[in-house]
Order: structure tokens, then C-alpha cells, then sequence
């Protein structure tokens, strides 16, 4: 059986309040929710914080969700976004993939709302699905991907 280097990756749905987190399997084939960052006044507190979860799940690189426009073209908060991705790369030194979120959060609440969570409810996970989804997207378009089936 010939050895394969697995790279495990970390997905992040940055927004003003709230970060998803997700990670991916051990052998790169599907994205899990892991938990919802409340955003803390400092931001170098959400960066240290979102090291410290690379460290733990020994991630090769992180996934970051780019809030574009419709029409593609950057928004306001993609240039946020863009900005907390490049400090990331300072503090951890790991490869940042920006990656293409638009509808992601509209999918994530449908999502919930077909599962049964009440609307309510949504705001406690709905980061996370959209983190997970942003992955599973990724993953999904990785080159070396083994074929399911």
C-alpha cells in the first residue's frame, strides 16, 4: 500500500460577529462543523485563537471563505476578510485559499430549515454549516482527490 501524504484543512467563515469553523477528515475527503467563534473586541484574540485550532487538528492549510459580490467583484467585507487572511499567514505561516462563499450562509439556513431547526436557532450553527460547506466545496476541487464510488 503506497503512503500518501494527507493534508487536513481548516475552513473559516469570517464575519463581523461570529467566525465558522470547520475542518477537514484526516484523509481530506469531507469537511465537519467544529465549533462558532464569537468575535472578540481585539482581533489578534480571534487570530491566536484560530492558530491554536491548526495546532490542534495539525492542518496543513486554511480555507477562508471570500465574501464577494454577486457580480464578483470585491465587497467591503471581502476586503476585511482578505485583510484578516493575510495576518493569519503572519501569525501560523500556513497557506491561505481564499475561496469563492457567495450564497453560502443563503444554503447553510436552507439547510437548517430542511433539517427542522427553527429559524431562531439558526444563529448559533449557521456560521459553522457555512464553514463546512465552503470546505466540502474546496474538497471537493482538490486535483489529488481519490474518486468515490
Amino acid at each position: 500500500m503506497a503512503d500518501k501524504i494527507v493534508s487536513r484543512y481548516l475552513a473559516l467563515d469570517v464575519g463581523s460577529k461570529r467566525i465558522g469553523i470547520a475542518v477537514s477528515d484526516e484523509l481530506g475527503l469531507t469537511a465537519q462543523p467544529v465549533l462558532t467563534l464569537e468575535r472578540r473586541r481585539n482581533p489578534r484574540e480571534d487570530l491566536r485563537s484560530v492558530a491554536r485550532l491548526c495546532r490542534r487538528y495539525g492542518v496543513a492549510g486554511i480555507v477562508v471563505g471570500n465574501p464577494l459580490k454577486l457580480t464578483g467583484e470585491i465587497s467591503s467585507q471581502a476586503v476585511k476578510v482578505q485583510a484578516f487572511a493575510a495576518d493569519l499567514v503572519e501569525l501560523t505561516g500556513l497557506p491561505i485559499h481564499l475561496w469563492d462563499e457567495r450564497l453560502t450562509t443563503h444554503e447553510a439556513h436552507q439547510l437548517l430549515y430542511e433539517a427542522g431547526h427553527a429559524r431562531q436557532d439558526h444563529r448559533r450553527v449557521v456560521d459553522q454549516v457555512a464553514a463546512t460547506l465552503i470546505l466540502q466545496s474546496f474538497l471537493d476541487r482538490l486535483p489529488d482527490r481519490p474518486h468515490q464510488g
